[in-house]
């Protein structure tokens, strides 16, 4: 009999998915559990299994776009597994080959006729000529991950009223802190490594309980407060940007926020993330620092109300108490909707983020 490949369910939102790559040939004998197709919806991949042993029939073309619980293949049970291959035999020894025998030459006199003209060669017809710039150029098919993000990201842009502020945060103090307690801090927390996006990400939890409206979002005529923080960090991958969610992030320690990011970082890169860590996010976090960025207005993660942007540390002089000095300063953004947010609440926003990262011990001490 044959068992059927079914999409399976792909998550809240999700409907339909596209056949990205099949790891097995349609003809193929695969195992029960065994990955056989990848399909790709517009957050994450997702791996499909064999369920059952078998030949491997029907494979839906890749690039198709298909619904949950379409079809995607069949498993024909009945098919035999393939013997194990038995070495070939040895070659026989080869004929020898016989001799060549000299072909007869033609009597002058048997020539009755002059040779056939040759025929004249016919003319091809000229390929059309690219110009210079085409023939060093590549058409690739956007991704489907691709595509969401770019209807994404211009969704944003055409639906809210985006404005961004700045601010900049002198690091002396964080870096201080992680210099002293980064070893024992991994140690304690068996090898979470204590970073920065811990300290920002702790202080972005304090001040969105100050600005409840930066932590809401605007659905139809109403405005929807939160009384937690789903945190997104943005992680860059080679298909693309995604957003990996924190969920009730305002509840977790530094180590938990540490080994989560850690975590969720190394997923984002290999494909792993499942779709429910991709939802329901109510304020991102983007950190261009790490690519060496010094500045940059990021755009909102739609329907979320804001986003902080992290730069590069860089030493730069100051003037402290009429001295200028040099310190590892980092710019700050904070791009938010402005249709709920008023510039007030974002630019106190900002200065608090500032207040508790230079000042940590305000983390610890809630204040």
């Amino acid at each position: 009999m044959t068992v059927e490949i079914r999409v399976p369910a792909l998550g809240e939102s999700l409907t339909t998915a596209t056949v990205a790559r099949w790891l097995k040939n349609s003809g193929d004998y695969v195992q029960h559990d065994e990955t056989i197709v990848e399909l790709e919806t517009d957050k994450v991949s997702v791996e499909v299994t064999a369920p059952s042993a078998g030949r491997l029939e029907d494979c839906v073309a890749m690039g198709t776009e298909v619904e949950i619980g379409g079809l995607l293949g069949v498993v024909d049970e009945t098919a035999e597994a393939p013997a194990a291959a038995e070495p070939a035999p040895a070659p026989e020894a080869a004929a020898p080959a016989p001799e060549p025998v000299a072909a007869p030459v033609a009597s002058p006199a048997r020539i009755t006729s002059p040779a056939p003209e040759a025929p004249k060669p016919v003319s091809a017809v000229p390929a059309p000529k690219l110009s210079s710039h085409e023939a060093r150029e590549r058409r690739v098919p956007m991704s489907r991950l691709r595509q969401t993000i770019a209807r994404n990201l211009k969704a944003a842009q055409n639906t809210a009223a985006i404005l961004t502020t700045f601010n900049e945060i002198d690091m002396s103090a964080a870096k201080a802190l992680r210099a002293e307690y980064k070893d024992e801090f991994e140690k304690k927390h068996d090898g979470a490594r204590l970073g920065f996006m811990s300290f920002f990400a702790r202080a972005v939890v304090g001040a969105l309980k100050d600005y409840p409206a930066i932590n809401a979002q605007i659905e139809g005529d109403e405005i929807v407060y939160r009384d937690f923080v789903n945190l997104g960090i943005a992680v860059g991958t080679e298909r693309g940007l995604v957003v990996p969610v924190l969920h009730d992030a305002d509840q977790m320690s530094f180590a938990e926020l540490e080994r989560r990011i850690a975590d969720y970082g190394k997923r984002a890169r290999t494909g792993g993330l499942k779709l429910e860590e991709l939802s329901h996010g109510t304020f991102s976090i983007t950190n261009g620092g790490i690519f060496g960025s010094l500045l940059s207005t990021p755009i909102l993660n739609t329907p979320q109300s804001g986003i902080l942007g992290m730069h590069a540390i860089q030493d730069r002089p100051v003037v402290r108490d009429g001295h200028i000095v040099i310190r590892p300063m980092m710019y700050v953004a904070l791009s938010y909707d402005h249709r709920i947010v008023d510039g007030r609440e974002a630019v106190s926003f900002l200065v608090r983020i500032k207040q508790l990262v230079e000042d940590p011990r305000r983390l610890l001490l809630d204040l």
